[in-house]
């Protein structure tokens, strides 16, 4: 049987924002797509079927994590990520990268050897080359892989962020060597260059001539405001190409979801909906909620009344500050799933309004609610 060859395809625009369907032979993502995060092969606190009926389309999970436990020869021996986590959606790996920069105990980098770093868990000495990170990712089985790029933190010195893009430059094209022909799978690339215009265009410029399925943009929700983050994406926003997805790194809010929409952004991933859970922070179409907050105590209201899907609504404010001031699990179970279900319904209408051509009134009235 011949496998469907990844594809994709803009539906509708309004403005820069637009809507797309990715085509996977797992099946298909709508656009713009939020991907709940599953760093260790699970989303924390959920069951995958759960996520799958919030309307989640895929998942992100990551390398760096995976090949420090339980390693990729031990997912390769239970037939891929896929089945090792029982996920019938389609993962994106990210290469590691931003987690060598952010959690490893030591870290350094060589252009030619690549990330030199001891675990966070254990000190062990590792080397993640974007040959062994594709290796890596390839093992794993998912559907989108990532290039292997260097993340440096936040930093107004112009040398040591072009250095890191002609680095990431580089490994992107060692990269895309490693990957090779796949018709199944996807590969995409990450524009680097901080804050700095002409390192960003530089930096697409050379992922462009390379050739990738799709453009990343990487190197943000590092620190920066989110004015610096949307001009960004203003300065690349007419130079990626129109026929690729894009996708926005680690982000974020539901109001940076909405400022990058406007600028083109067809993907998004980030841990906040499910960190915010797991703390007794619940996102609603009236803004946030602290659940932990005494005010609750005896509001026997649910979070979002209009909301059915997976009965959530038939849990009181009164009942979750209860949960979460006794630190039961449940608490967190429960309050993830409405995040990532919050999420996905903004998504929803996100796309509904890029088809009805309202999606700018959509984003004035919610850019500084939610």
């Amino acid at each position: 049987m011949t496998l469907k060859k990844f594809n994709f395809n803009v539906i509708a625009k309004d403005n820069y924002s637009r809507c797309g369907l990715i085509k996977t032979h797992r099946g298909n993502i709508q656009t713009p797509a939020f991907m709940p995060v599953g760093t260790q092969a699970t989303v924390k606190a959920t069951f995958i079927n759960d996520i799958i009926k919030t309307g989640s389309e895929i998942i992100l999970s990551n390398t760096y994590h995976l090949m420090l436990r339980p390693g990729v020869e031990r997912i390769k021996s239970a037939g891929g990520l896929h089945k090792f986590m029982n996920c019938t959606l389609p993962i994106l790996t990210d290469s590691g990268g931003f987690q060598v920069m952010s959690l490893s105990k030591f870290n350094k980098v060589q252009k030619e050897e690549g990330a030199i770093f001891k675990s966070h868990i254990d000190g062990k000495k590792f080397v993640l080359s974007p040959e062994e990170s594709i290796r890596i990712q390839k093992g794993l089985n998912s559907d989108i892989l990532m290039v292997m790029d260097e993340c440096p933190k936040k930093t107004n010195d112009y040398k040591i962020i072009r250095k890191s893009m002609d680095i990431s430059s580089y490994w992107a094209s060692r990269s895309k060597k490693a990957f090779g022909k796949n018709h199944e799978k996807a590969l995409f690339g990450i524009v680097q260059g901080g804050l700095f215009d002409d390192l960003r265009k530089k930096s697409l410029n050379e992922l462009i001539k390379i050739g990738f399925d799709g453009y990343a943009i990487g190197g943000l929700a590092v620190g920066e405001t989110q004015n610096e983050m949307f001009n960004v994406l203003d300065t690349i926003k007419n130079l990626i190409p129109e026929d690729k997805p894009r996708y926005l790194m680690g982000v974020g809010t539901p109001s940076d979801i909405l400022g990058a929409v406007k600028r083109g952004i067809d993907m998004f991933d980030c841990v906040i909906p499910t960190r915010s859970g797991r703390t007794g922070l619940a996102f609603t179409w009236n803004g946030k909620i602290n659940i932990r907050n005494s005010k609750h105590q005896n509001d026997n209201e649910p979070l979002d009344p209009s909301c059915t899907n997976l009965s959530l609504n038939k849990y009181s404010k009164n009942y979750l500050n209860h949960l979460f001031n006794t630190n039961e699990i449940l608490a967190s179970m429960i309050l993830t799933l409405h995040n990532i279900n919050f999420y996905q319904e903004l998504m929803t209408n996100i796309r509904t309004n890029i088809q009805k051509g309202t999606f700018n009134k959509f984003h004035d009235l919610y850019i500084n609610k939610l």
